[in-house]
């Protein structure tokens, strides 16, 4: 069995549940040390995992652990998560923009608190947490970062529905075509990767009917098309719009039934897709 990935340092924002949680699991078992970085650090009454559950999960896989609780909407929390990521294991070699924040509602039903956290969580703490990251990954020898946000299409059905968050994802995906271009020459590949399908994590479960969570496909598979993107080349691999789906195929899966809710039933496109 190979393990590319071992020792090498993945810094994963939004960590504590959902995809953040299984591409952390996904890198830890081939020994990746693992930065568990995100805002719960005590059980939330209604959302799983916390970063310590998280951590000790990694820990059982055998790898190594550091568990952040980070806020990535504030400056000095982010550059202080990363100092420590690169004292603890001396470097960072991916980073993983997950957290994020979401409502799909209206202009007139979207109060500017919420327009605020959904910016400042996707767009700001993409940008932030590349920032301070991006002069340990310019010294990696396969540095990637990778937006979890969906390809840039500037037609109005994507927009009119819910604005703000469209505005905030978009954001995050602007930052992947702009800063693959800017770090090209220094080997740092910053792509993006979406979902063909929803995803059954609780963003679905809590903003979607139960008729879409069972839609659905498990986390596992966005985990397993990230590994996949970490493994590439950065220098050749860089300014991409990925999808889970089509990243596998890529690496030779035919199969996807197991990654289904409800194996053998309709699947639900993902939003921003056709």
């Amino acid at each position: 069995m190979t393990t590319p990935l071992k020792g090498k340092t993945v810094f994963i924002t939004g960590a504590s549940r959902g995809i953040g949680r299984e591409i952390a699991l996904r890198c830890a078992r081939d020994g990746a040390n693992i930065v568990v970085a995100a805002k719960t650090v005590d059980p939330h009454p209604r959302l799983p995992g916390t970063v310590h559950t998280v951590a000790a999960e990694i820990e059982a896989a055998g790898a190594h652990a550091l568990a952040l609780q980070l806020d990535v909407r504030e400056e000095s929390s982010v550059q202080t998560a990363v100092e420590l990521a690169v004292a603890r294991f001396g470097g960072i070699d991916i980073l993983v923009n997950n957290a994020s924040a979401i409502q799909l509602s209206g202009t007139l039903e979207t109060p500017m608190k919420r327009f605020d956290l959904m910016l400042g969580v996707n767009t700001r703490g993409t940008y932030a947490c590349a920032q301070a990251c991006l002069p340990h990954l310019m010294k990696a020898a396969n540095p990637h970062i990778l937006n979890l946000s969906p390809p840039l299409s500037m037609q109005a059905k994507w927009f009119k529905d819910h604005t703000a968050y469209t505005i905030s994802k978009y954001g995050m995906s602007m930052c992947t075509l702009g800063m693959a271009a800017e770090f090209a020459g220094c080997g740092v590949a910053v792509n993006s990767l979406w979902p063909r399908t929803t995803i059954a994590t609780s963003a679905i479960e809590f903003n979607f009917p139960q008729a879409i969570y069972q839609a659905s496909r498990h986390p596992a598979i966005v985990a397993d098309a990230a590994y996949a993107i970490f493994q590439r080349d950065s220098r050749a691999h860089t300014g991409n719009f990925y999808i889970d789906e089509a990243v596998l195929q890529q690496e030779g899966v035919t199969d996807f039934e197991h990654y289904a809710v409800t194996p053998g039933g309709r699947l639900y496109t993902d939003l921003f897709l056709e």
